[in-house]
């Protein structure tokens, strides 16, 4: 009987990884296509393939009888631990924390700074052959709310410093402090939703953030506020959210969508004060060396019977 380890690379094109000889291991190549490289039966340590929906990343779980360790390549997991019900007790569900952080944050400071300055309307402007001069909002001297101040969350305040905001407020699941200042809990974010100029969510989707940005939450934010969801789109009431935009009263910018991928003729496409990207957070050049490396590191550990990193979730 061999143990088997699911990987979404040629293991060959992984730096790192521990010597399938020395440690009684057969690598696996699947990225999610029909047919499984092997009885997932064998797979003790299993790779989910990168964006190839939820459908695809749990199809083989309900034969990994010998699985130890499910780990994603996405900061979120919610596709993956939906379907990790078959599994036996003990199972450890690992994210990708270290391998999103530069990217997504990269992408939330240019929704904001294209939503901010205007950058569509240029475009736009430059099609038409129309000069579309004005002022413009900055960045400087803005509040920005972060809800969901995990590692991606942190990576976007260290993106925002030189931007001269006038503060950064800062919302996790419960509260904290850190160098930068107190993290406040959730139960506290309907009274910092007014001060906010943008509002980030960063947050994972669970049963207590899906829906969170409500149309109670989204009618306490600022007048002319801006919202950024680079989190999940069902963390977001889609209608509640078009109603807003639609007045004129708010301003979004989407990585994610609900319904996602957001179908032609929807409304969001056209809303006024709308900014859409493709769920680019994490889709860049940084994501492979990264991934590769974490691969590399969980592996070693799994080997050496060590802790590893990123457990988010355990089956009972």
């Amino acid at each position: 009987m061999t143990t088997d380890v699911w990987l979404p690379f040629a293991p060959e094109e992984i730096p790192g990884l521990p010597s399938a000889a020395d440690h009684g291991l057969t690598y696996r190549f699947w990225d999610g296509g029909d047919t499984f490289p092997a009885d997932p039966a064998d797979c003790a340590f299993y790779v989910v393939p990168y964006l190839k929906g939820a459908e695809i990343a749990v199809r083989p779980l309900a034969g990994m009888a010998r699985a130890e360790v499910v780990q994603t390549l996405s900061a979120g997991v919610d596709h993956v631990q939906a379907g990790m019900g078959p599994l036996h007790p003990g199972v450890r569900l690992c994210n990708a924390r270290s391998v999103h952080e530069a990217s997504t944050a990269e992408l939330t400071l240019a929704l904001i700074l294209a939503s901010l300055r205007g950058i569509p309307r240029f475009v736009e402007g430059q099609r038409q052959e129309e000069w579309r001069s004005g002022f413009y909002p900055a960045l400087a001297d803005k509040t920005v709310l972060i809800v969901g101040y995990g590692s991606i969350g942190s990576a976007i305040e260290d993106r925002l410093a030189p931007f001269e905001c006038a503060r950064v407020l800062r919302v996790a699941r419960s509260a904290r402090d850190t160098e930068r200042g107190p993290v406040h809990p959730l139960a506290e974010l309907p009274s910092l939703l007014p001060e906010a100029d943008v509002v980030v969510l960063s947050t994972p989707l669970t049963a207590a953030t899906r829906g969170l940005a409500d149309a109670e939450f989204l009618a306490r934010m600022r007048d002319g506020a801006l919202l950024v969801n680079v989190a999940r789109g069902p963390v977001v009431d889609t209608k509640a959210l078009l109603a807003e935009v639609e007045s004129g009263r708010l301003t979004a910018a989407l990585d994610v969508t609900d319904p996602e991928p957001l179908p032609a003729g929807h409304p969001l496409w056209h809303a006024p004060g709308v900014l859409i990207s493709p769920h680019v957070g994490g889709s860049t050049s940084a994501f492979l060396p990264r991934a590769k490396r974490l691969l590399a590191r969980q592996l070693t550990h799994w080997t050496a019977g060590e802790p590893l990193d990123n457990v988010v979730y355990t089956t009972a």
